[in-house]
């Protein structure tokens, strides 16, 4: 069970806290809840002290002999504040002390999270992005908002991410990872793209991204800017990643492209289609009624992962591909992978035994992460968090 305290500010956005709470709680964790006086104004004290199961005050005058100012910030394991609004982030970063929560604040010495939300000119401003820099470079892990539908018509970067998201960044904050790539952008890529037949039909494969996925939430906890390209990803995307959405081959190619240039690592998690039709149907492909099976002409896509190998900048990041291998007549698994990463020019190859139901839509996988200086590293059966972290193990002993 962890300790962690929830600030909650003054936002519209504070109802998501609630649910926030509930999911901390319902996970065994002990949560103190510290509202800002604006805060109360939204969701009142009953509330938070009927989900967290604790009372709640706002200022430093309350409860004087536990000395709460000091003694919140000093136990806890994690402090958490949402939603961050404008001010918020400004008294944060300029170290002001006018009320419990920025106190504690203060004397956090474990993570804190901070998710912002507010109108989209209010986070563009360029005293909230001097602000958001000042605390990421304290070390705060500051999720940078999503974009949406706002308070009122309204809509763009600001929103809240959803609770969901937001705790699963927290749990993987609490796992007490090394920030080690801190100041990096790192690119990931996840799910299968599509490639269509005609309107209806489309050439696809099985990746469901959740290993991507995982790969970009890893990363967050450990401090990178991370953008995530999710090709046809149902699954929930973690909160704080940038998010670039594509559905076809030549989507993410161009997606991998532009958000690569200013990478330090890039991993290639998603399972491009190897082949797409010459041309695409106008409308859907019909029976014929001889029973004759129509003939779909074929060509190859480009190969995404070689293409970022060859146009490296000066910058030269880091790259790892992934391979779904099965064994057969010609070689093992190992024996085709260690082929396919001396072909592809990376730097790192994790490998899927693909042969037995074993990694496709499962929580858990186990995988060979095989380098360009001819070790191989196995990584034992484990949930797809923790794969992630083993190859971010070996990525940042290559970033420069």
């Amino acid at each position: 069970m962890s300790r962690i305290v929830l600030g909650v500010t003054g936002g519209v956005a504070v109802y998501k806290a609630a649910l926030l709470l509930r999911l901390f709680t319902e996970a065994g964790h002990d949560v103190r809840v510290v509202p800002t006086d604006a805060a109360l104004e939204f969701v009142g004290a009953p509330t938070w002290e009927a989900l967290s199961g604790h009372p709640v005050q706002t200022g430093v005058f309350e409860n004087v002999p536990e000395v709460p100012h000091v003694k919140l910030g000093q136990t806890a394991d994690l402090v958490v504040v949402v939603p961050a609004t404008a001010n918020t982030l400004a008294r944060a970063a300029h170290g002001l002390a006018d009320d419990l929560l920025t106190n504690t604040l203060l004397t956090a010495r474990c993570p804190v999270v901070m998710a912002p939300a507010m109108h989209t000119e209010m986070w563009q401003h360029p005293a909230t992005v001097a602000n958001v820099e000042t605390l990421r470079d304290r070390g705060v892990l500051v999720i940078d908002p999503d974009s949406g539908r706002l308070t009122g018509a309204d809509t763009g970067p600001g929103r809240l991410p959803d609770p969901e998201a937001i705790f699963a960044f927290c749990l993987q904050v609490l796992q007490g990872r090394p920030r080690d790539l801190a100041g990096r952008h790192v690119v990931v890529s996840a799910g299968g793209t599509r490639e269509f037949l005609d309107p209806v039909r489309f050439l696809g494969n099985r990746s469901s991204g959740r290993q991507g996925i995982a790969l970009a939430e890893a990363a967050l906890a450990r401090g990178a800017s991370v953008t995530l390209v999710a090709a046809n990803v149902s699954l929930d995307l973690p909160a704080g990643a940038e998010v670039v959405r594509v559905v076809t081959t030549a989507e993410l190619r161009e997606a991998m492209r532009k958000a690569s240039a200013s990478a330090d690592a890039i991993v290639m998690a998603a399972a491009p289609a190897d082949f797409r039709p010459v041309s695409m149907a106008d409308a859907k492909i019909k029976k014929q009624a001889d029973g004759v099976a129509p003939t779909i002409e074929l060509t190859e896509n480009p190969d995404i992962l070689v293409e970022l190998v060859r146009t490296r900048t000066s910058r030269s990041p880091v790259i790892a591909g992934f391979a779904a291998e099965t064994g057969d007549a010609n070689g093992t698994v190992l024996d085709h992978a260690r082929a396919k990463l001396a072909r592809k020019g990376c730097d790192l190859l994790v490998v899927n035994d693909v042969g037995s139901e074993q990694v496709f839509g499962r929580p858990d996988n186990e995988v060979t992460i095989l380098s360009a200086d001819g070790s191989e590293h196995p990584v034992p059966r484990a949930a797809k968090g923790e794969i992630a972290h083993a190859i971010w193990d070996a990525i940042v002993q290559r970033v420069e």
